[in-house]
């Protein structure tokens, strides 16, 4: 079974909603996280303002904060090896890497039915 972990940059919360407007893409990152933890899937994501010592103790990650400084995070890695920087993995690609349907990914909005009786 595949491993990606995924090296963020100094963040609040990874959710995205607790600052002054909230990021889609950080919202659709831990979406998918959590669904893939969920199925029992090997991902992490690491906080650079609360782990900095993952970040330092991961040789990869670490040379890619060397020689192109922290503009390059995030930084994802498969295996071990880095395959994405600056950029959060697409749903698509983390389909691809677990082996399931991109639509399992999806963010499933409740759906909420009103009954108005306005006799």
């Amino acid at each position: 079974m595949n491993k990606v972990e995924i090296f963020d940059p100094a963040l609040c919360c990874p959710t995205g909603v607790c600052g002054p407007s909230v990021d889609p893409e950080l919202t659709r990152m831990a979406a998918a996280v959590f669904a893939l933890e969920k199925k029992g899937f090997d991902i992490k994501r690491y906080n650079l303002a609360n782990e900095p010592a993952v970040f330092a103790d991961n040789k990869e990650v670490n040379n890619v904060l060397h020689e192109k400084g922290p503009d390059s995070l995030p930084v994802t890695l498969l295996n071990g090896a880095v395959v994405k920087e600056g950029k959060y993995p697409s749903n698509d690609e983390l389909a691809q890497w677990f082996g399931i349907k991109v639509e399992e990914l999806a963010e499933k909005k409740p759906k909420v039915r009103l009954k108005l009786d306005l006799k």
